[in-house]
């Protein structure tokens, strides 16, 4: 079941200059003694970072799930960051996060370490978690603000947000691998994560050879054009072109933080502690990771159990601790991991382990900060084999807990951080051997080795901290080009909650009393039902007799906008000529009663050249083609504009054919595409519903315009809102309208009302 609709869709917004969307918020609750909760910071490397920034923006906020499935907390303050909680319920967590992110796009993105999975229910679970994130951060960033997107569980909010609000800049940052080309096409819907991906202004990654693959696939599956890591974007249709920039940005560590913790005398006290409850070996070699298959694990206590067995190493002199934190624990590959590991420490502890003391110390769960420190501080090698990973921050966490420059990293080579921790003991944790000898270096090496290279390590890292790293991403992103003016406003209203009826009743009292009103409406979902036929369609009509008698009122202009062919509606409404129909999105105009301006409305534009003709009959054959692809839908013919209609579509026909139109949309430069509710449509003359409206107020003289819709091709009449005008959203959905109502019953009510309150001024 679909989670109820997060409280900040309902809430009134406050707007933030910057805005960070994750997967999850930056703190955790806390259970207090006395049964209470307090939320309390998340110790991950993204918080860390982040931190500084917020500080430095006049409003930050962040987007993100709480943590536990269901009904999530309302907004908050923390940390004086603005944080808004976005709904997960459990099937989403085990469909969209357990499945899809982490079943299908980290095995892949990790070089199949293990088999991906891939599941269709999964997808549809991720594109519906990604459309709750990307809207919830549409609604609360400020007009011209910027959108921080991070990692693969949200590879589509990009896309989304950008076709919501093209006034911002909208950043990505991918903290995994991105996989070579080969890998990356056995994705299904992998031109769909482009897109999403694409929809960002600049795509940031760990390693250059991630960018390279990124704008691999872009050239190779989407057929871009690509200069450097430059992509260009052709926007849908008409839309103009835009530039996005794949860039490479390594993450680092708060390394002030870390050299704060290492000068501690109560965590040098628990370095020198843990060094005694070890029975004071001469050597610890410490392994840090999430019990993950990609950090090499398995790898790592085959190369020590060999080197224990052939007897290079003494378990009297020398130990290991295994610190594995539990991760994912109800995903399939991870429970087996798990198994494997902890039965491979019990072998070699009953083999090797002297009395008193492990071969092995094993540590299945978390340990905070200091306690970490403390671990390095102690640890004399530290082992980050990782077969792939985008980073690894360990690696560099051991390097700043280090001010004595000893200890000796040993780093595999498939580790973000090797492209700038040169001077560790690189190793192929793939070669067994190698990893043995590697190991038995680094316990070997000198003192004066150590510090040589350690004063190497130190110096890259503190130079490259996480804050530069932040600052290096946001200052590319100011740099990209300025986003294009909107195309609508800031949504107003969010979610599905309608209006205050007494506030809608204001307003409708108000507009009333206007000298001269223009009142439009949408047809389908307003007037009738939506319904799978739309030439079985049903119109209310109570409604229609309200909007033919508020056509004879004085002062009062009505008109039907609709995205039927103008015939169609005038079949399907049958209204006098005191009311004037607007047919395929404003390309048709009906018969204007005699007291309005015709001259206004200039139809020269309208006008079907041969060339235009030829356009339209060649993506009317596409648009068929795709249609005899997917069962169920259709195409409809229009004089300026051809219809792809999905509503009758056979299970996931309607989702993979309006995919199909939109990558044909794209070839098109010279038309206008504009995806509705279950329908794309393909105008080879430019109109809108906005620039119809507009143009009846004018020619009708109105003072003031109401409007009614219900789908996103009424937006462009709703972001021309005025201060005496009103816009009134019919049904669920972001909207830029100030007004929300249920449906057509509510549509009726509205009229009514209308009705008796002009007229009791006739």
């Amino acid at each position: 079941m679909p989670p109820e609709a997060d409280p900040a869709e309902h809430a009134p917004q406050h707007q933030h200059q910057l805005v960070v969307v994750a997967n999850r918020l930056p703190v955790d609750s806390r259970t207090l003694p006395d049964g209470g909760n307090e939320w309390v910071t998340s110790p991950g490397g993204l918080v860390t970072a982040m931190e500084s920034v917020m500080r430095n923006v006049a409003s930050g906020a962040w987007v993100g799930w709480a943590g536990s499935p269901g009904t999530p907390p309302d907004p908050f303050e923390a940390d004086g960051m603005s944080l808004y909680p976005v709904a997960l319920s459990a099937e989403e967590i085990r469909r969209y996060y357990e499945g899809y992110s982490n079943a299908t796009l980290w095995p892949l993105y990790h070089d199949v370490i293990v088999d991906p999975e891939f599941h269709r229910a999964w997808w549809d679970s991720y594109l519906a978690v990604n459309r709750r994130f990307g809207r919830a951060a549409a609604a609360v960033t400020a007009p011209g603000g910027t959108i921080w997107v991070h990692d693969y569980q949200l590879q589509l909010v990009p896309r989304m947000i950008r076709d919501e609000r093209s006034d911002v800049r909208i950043g990505f940052f991918n903290h995994i691998p991105f996989p070579a080309v080969e890998l990356f096409s056995q994705l299904p819907k992998r031109n769909s994560i482009l897109r999403g991906l694409l929809g960002a202004d600049v795509v940031g990654f760990q390693r250059e050879s991630d960018a390279l693959n990124f704008v691999a696939a872009v050239r190779k599956l989407l057929g871009y054009h690509v200069d450097g890591m430059t992509i260009s974007v052709p926007g849908l249709g008409a839309a103009p072109m835009r530039e996005v920039r794949a860039q490479t940005f390594p993450i680092s560590i708060d390394t002030t933080a870390v050299s704060a913790l290492s000068e501690d005398p109560q965590i040098l006290e628990r370095a020198a502690q843990l060094r005694r409850d070890l029975g004071n070996p001469d050597k610890i070699v410490l392994g840090v990771d999430r019990l993950d298959y990609t950090k090499g694990i398995r790898h790592r206590l085959k190369a020590w159990g060999e080197l224990l067995d052939d007897g290079s190493i003494d378990p009297h002199d020398t130990v290991m601790i295994q610190v594995a934190t539990p991760s994912r624990e109800r995903v399939e590959a991870y429970k087996q991991l798990r198994d494997e590991v902890e039965l491979t420490v019990g072998r070699i502890n009953g083999e090797h382990a002297p009395i008193g003391r492990p071969a092995v110390s094993y540590q299945h769960h978390s340990f905070d900060r200091r306690d970490m420190t403390a671990m390095y501080m102690a640890a004399d090698v530290v082992l980050v084999t990782a077969l792939r990973d985008g980073m690894n921050l360990v690696a560099k966490e051991y390097v700043a807990s280090r001010p004595d420059l000893q200890g000796v990293l040993v780093l595999s080579e498939f580790a973000g951080a090797a492209d700038e921790l040169r001077a560790a003991v690189m190793v192929n944790p793939h070669d067994i051997d190698e990893l043995k000898a590697a190991i038995l270096r680094a316990l070997a090496m000198p003192p004066e080795e150590q510090e040589e290279a350690m004063r190497s390590l130190r110096h890259q890292v503190l130079e490259h901290d996480v804050q530069a790293w932040a600052r290096s991403f946001l200052d590319r992103l100011e740099e990209s080009d300025r986003p294009e003016e909107r195309a609508t406003p800031p949504a107003r209203l969010t979610g599905d909650a309608p209006s205050d009826p007494e506030e809608l009743d204001a307003a409708l009292r108000a507009f009333a009393d206007v000298p001269r009103l223009l009142i439009a409406s949408d047809f389908d979902g307003v007037l009738a039902p939506i319904v799978a036929d739309r030439d079985a369609v049903q119109p209310d009509d109570a409604s229609l007799s309200a909007l033919r008698d508020l056509s004879e009122l004085p002062g009062v202009a009505v008109a039907l906008v609709s995205g039927r062919a103008l015939a169609d509606l005038d079949a399907h409404t049958r209204m006098p000529s005191s009311v004037v129909l607007v047919g395929s999105h404003g390309a048709e105009v009906g018969a204007l009663p005699p007291w309005m301006q015709a001259e206004v409305l200039d139809k020269s534009a309208l006008v079907m050249s041969r060339e235009k003709e030829e356009l339209l009959a060649s993506i009317t054959t596409n648009l068929r083609r795709i249609a005899r692809a997917h069962p169920g839908t259709e195409v409809e013919t229009k004089p300026t504009a051809a219809v792809l209609h999905t509503r009758s579509a056979k299970g996931r026909g309607a989702i993979n054919a309006t995919e199909s139109a939109l990558e044909y949309a794209v070839t098109l430069p010279d038309v206008t595409v504009t995806p509705g509710k279950e329908v794309v449509e393909f105008a080879v003359i430019h109109t809108s519903k906005g620039v119809a409206v507009e143009a009846l107020a004018r020619a009708s003289a109105a003072d003031a315009w109401l409007y009614l819709g219900d789908d996103v091709t009424d937006e462009s009449v709703f972001a021309l809102l005025g201060g005496p005008d009103v816009g009134i959203k019919v049904g669920e959905g972001d909207t830029a309208a100030a007004l929300r109502i249920d449906g057509p019953g509510a549509v009726r009510g509205v009229l009514e009302r209308l009705l008796a309150l002009r007229g009791e001024q006739s």
